[in-house]
């Protein structure tokens, strides 16, 4: 395909009707990709975050309205040690007035083995 050794070769998708010399630059009509996912690993990254979520109630014990507003980030506490990922933990949940010991040690062996998401999903 390339005569160039080393080089890959380039899709650029056309659009019916137009004629070659009306070409956008280089670039501007490239496919757009989509990185597929295991199902299991989809589903398994699901049921953590549900399992997530009845934690946090039962940790607050209020409604989900009334749960302060928590950010855990699952992508990001795999890239930490896990000496890191229990103070990150803690830090979030410093306004729970209840034992978070078993939650952290729950979430953390629950994303044992999870493979981090490549890439950021965009809509």
């Amino acid at each position: 395909m390339a005569s160039e050794t080393g080089s890959h070769p380039r899709v650029v998708f056309h659009t019916p009707g137009k004629e070659e010399g009306d070409e956008e630059p280089p670039g501007r009509r490239l496919g757009k990709l989509t990185v597929k996912y295991d199902r299991k690993d989809l589903q398994r990254r699901l049921d953590i975050e549900e399992w997530i979520e009845g934690q946090l109630h039962l940790l607050f014990d209020c409604e989900e309205d009334d749960i302060p507003e928590l950010e855990i980030d699952i992508d990001e506490l795999l890239d930490l040690s896990d000496e890191e990922q229990r103070s990150k933990l803690r830090a979030l949940l410093h306004e729970c007035g209840k034992p978070k010991e078993d939650f952290i040690n729950g979430l953390l062996y629950r994303i044992k083995g999870l493979r981090k998401m490549s890439g950021c999903i965009k809509k």
